[in-house]
């Protein structure tokens, strides 16, 4: 387990979701959502699976190393107008 890209902490915990095509996102403050698989631009795997892993202590989302997603993303399809 590597350390919090933040704070430094050991806890940084790993989960693996495979939601078929039932994933839903919504923009925080926006009308605009997504139904379905999920989406690959933002930086949470894509498809059937999402791949979250942050830390215990200070609750920041750490960057995957193994996606090649590098925060911050570029603008993702949901956010398009």
């Amino acid at each position: 387990m590597s350390a919090c890209q933040r704070c430094g902490a050991n806890r940084v915990a790993d989960m693996t979701v495979k939601c078929s095509d039932r994933c839903y996102v919504q923009m925080e403050g926006d009308e605009r959502d997504h139904q379905g698989y999920a989406p690959r631009d933002m930086g949470i795997g894509g498809g059937d699976y999402v791949y979250l892993f942050w830390c215990l202590e200070c609750g920041q989302i750490q960057e995957d190393e193994n996606s090649g997603a590098k925060f911050p993303l570029p603008p993702c399809k949901l956010e398009a107008p």
